[in-house]
């Protein structure tokens, strides 16, 4: 009996993760792809500063080819300027609004074929949604949402007609406000919300022409637009928002980039970006079996974990709400 029994456990502690191992290693789609970096086209939209700027800096450094776009045609002229000094490289620009779908086809007509597809512009205007005017919701979707329709749509038929250039990416900018909801958010996280249902449908159609798409969650990051959403935030959002660490433009540009060349379909940035990787991975492709081993067992505890996070957040709004009253 006791050795049945030490079978059994021996089956399930060592036997049984194993086999769970072999089988994601022969499920998990799309396969393992490498993207170089090197001599191919990286077009990057909200290219003047930020995030954007960074990924050009680095792109560029690695030996790319850049563009950038922005709606700004003096900081496009800085930013060109900078990234010239600091690698060598003349960084196309085009100063076009990513809601104008004929300005933006002209451009990409233009730049030329494109292997790397960076869709990073966006725009936030933190506000609850009772006290937010609808123009400035609007304004948030077209931008954040419609603009990264009217880049991929611009930028298909040229990536799709490449010729033997190996694969390309396309990657689309989030946040981590696109994977939970934060108070004061609503229009914000609305806009990046829809560009998972984006990324995970286009994955699936632009498969065949080895093309890979790259959904990439970055938290609060040191620009110049988070200066000025800091300005603006609701009192009750920067409470929560307080136990989230920011990181650095630089530092999400290598995290970015080393994701494309992976062609991870998951871009987080740090440990939290991970555990909400995990707690909310859902239906979503996984290249890495062992990353899919990674969410299959933690799902569980990290559910209990995101639980936590909303028993804190919901305490806090609601001692918020009660101190505000009195």
């Amino acid at each position: 009996m006791a050795d049945s029994n030490f079978a059994y456990l021996w089956f399930l502690l060592i036997l049984s993760p194993i086999a769970l191992l072999i089988f994601l290693y022969f499920i998990v789609r799309p396969r393992p792809v490498k993207i170089a970096i090197k001599n191919r086209h990286v077009f990057i939209t909200g290219g003047s500063s930020g995030i954007g700027l960074a990924l050009a800096h680095r792109a560029a450094s690695e030996g790319a080819r850049v563009s950038i776009l922005a709606r700004s045609l003096d900081k496009l002229k800085e930013a060109k300027e900078s990234i010239s000094l600091a690698t060598g490289v003349d960084v196309a620009i085009f100063a076009v609004d990513v809601r104008e779908y004929d300005a933006v086809r002209m451009a990409v007509e233009e730049a030329g074929p494109i292997d790397v597809l960076v869709v990073n512009q966006g725009v936030f205007i933190p506000q609850e949604l009772e006290k937010q005017d609808l123009d400035e919701v609007k304004f948030m979707v077209d931008v954040n949402l419609i603009g990264s329709f009217n880049m991929i749509k611009a930028a298909l038929p040229s990536m799709k007609d490449r010729g033997n250039r190996g694969p390309a990416s396309i990657a689309l900018m989030s946040s981590q406000a696109g994977q939970v909801g934060i108070y004061g958010y609503t229009a914000y996280s609305a806009s990046k919300f829809g560009l998972r249902g984006l990324a995970e449908a286009l994955q699936q159609e632009l498969i065949s022409q080895d093309i890979h798409v790259s959904l990439i969650f970055p938290p609060d990051t040191d620009t110049p637009g988070m200066a000025e959403e800091v300005k603006r935030r609701p009192q009750l959002t920067s409470v929560i928002a307080a136990a989230s660490g920011a990181m650095g433009a630089n530092e999400v540009a290598k995290k970015a980039l080393d994701g494309i060349k992976c062609g991870s379909f998951i871009i987080h940035c740090n440990l939290e970006g991970l555990l909400l990787s995990i707690a909310t991975a859902g239906l979503s492709p996984q290249r890495s079996f062992l990353m899919a081993f990674v969410e299959v067992f933690a799902a569980g505890l990290i559910r209990v974990a995101a639980l936590c996070f909303q028993w804190n957040w919901y305490s806090s709004i609601e001692k918020w709400h009660v101190q505000h009253k009195q």
